[in-house]
């Protein structure tokens, strides 16, 4: 019986511990909680009412913010945490750690200031004292329908394609379906572009505008984030698939989405730092925008969306003006 490590006890963490327990595999579960009072409310309540109010934590999935006692053992590490924190999180884990272990990062987004992706964050913070196998988690899946027991399809993506395999017999249950995918550059690039899109959907209803404009911004979405995927090296066909448009479909019209609900109250014209104080969880989004824009940048890839959403969230520019100058760009060929 395999010992997973859940590293994140936001929505997500919380939600895979929650989805895993009921894999066709059974597994000993740990979840890794930052808070060590939400942690303590979590083991006694058997459920996350800060980000996952509602459902119940199975008995067999341990809680704690000790690090070495969710870590002991561990077969399989499983990251569900900010993008921005992943960095520090992932260097506390380093005593606990040895090269047996496999890595799965389930984060979608960017770390801001160096743009790497998560897989990067941990060869770079893991790769001192052995190489790590690493595996991407990624595709369509609000944590409260998984949770629950939606039946939610995703994609697990690994250079080795056996490592793919074996995690996809580990995690598949009855209502959580995985694909092997050999493309994690890809899968991740889809996962953290997606969110940046999936804000300019949500200021395109905030301002008042159809499923027009929402199917536009979709399509051309998928288009500039491929141009980027693929002149990094990853391949269309991932973003065509359950990590590319599947995700990005959810993530700009779901109302679950904290992305597309950032930009609603955007386009509605609230300023973001009233947004964010508001908001408990994170929307990598946010973060992801400007790594995004300098990724590109740096790339020589063109993405008009993505650029107007860094200018609205940073720049002061307003989303009518954003979508104006989306709008008014020049005539080409599809």
């Amino acid at each position: 019986m395999k010992r997973i490590a859940i590293l994140g006890g936001g929505s997500w963490g919380t939600a895979l511990a929650i989805v895993l327990s009921r894999s066709h595999v059974a597994h000993h579960l740990a979840l890794w909680v930052q808070e060590a009072d939400l942690a303590a409310a979590m083991s006694v309540q058997r459920s996350n009412d800060a980000y996952l109010p509602g459902l119940l934590i199975p008995p067999q999935v341990t809680i704690s913010n000790l690090m070495p006692e969710v870590l002991d053992g561990a077969d399989i590490v499983l990251g569900a945490v900010p993008a921005a924190h992943a960095r520090s999180v992932y260097t506390q884990t380093l005593p606990a750690l040895n090269a047996r272990m496999v890595f799965v990062s389930a984060t979608k987004g960017l770390e801001p200031g160096t743009q790497a992706r998560m897989s990067e964050i941990l060869a770079q913070v893991l790769g001192g004292r052995f190489r790590p196998r690493i595996a991407v988690l990624s595709g369509p899946s609000f944590a409260l329908e998984a949770a629950r027991g939606d039946p939610t399809a995703v994609v697990i993506a690994a250079q080795d394609a056996g490592l793919a395999a074996a995690l996809q017999n580990e995690f598949a249950g009855k209502t959580f379906r995985l694909y092997t995918n050999s493309d994690p550059l890809g899968v991740e690039l889809a996962g953290a572009m997606k969110n940046v899109i999936a804000i300019a959907a949500g200021a395109c209803e905030g301002v008042g505008l159809g499923h027009n404009s929402i199917a536009a911004l979709i399509t051309r979405g998928l288009a500039e984030m491929t141009r980027l995927a693929t002149a990094l090296g990853a391949r269309a066909e991932t973003l065509s698939g359950l990590a590319g448009l599947g995700d990005l479909v959810l993530t700009c019209t779901g109302s679950l989405s904290r992305n597309r609900s950032v930009g609603v109250q955007l386009g509605r014209g609230r300023p973001l730092a009233d947004i964010l104080a508001g908001m408990r969880m994170v929307a990598e989004g946010v973060g992801t925008a400007a790594a995004l824009r300098d990724l590109a940048g740096a790339a020589g890839v063109e993405m008009p969306i993505s650029r107007q959403v860094y200018a609205i969230l940073y720049e002061g520019m307003s989303p009518r003006e954003g979508i104006r100058e989306i709008m008014e760009r020049p005539l080409k060929h599809e």
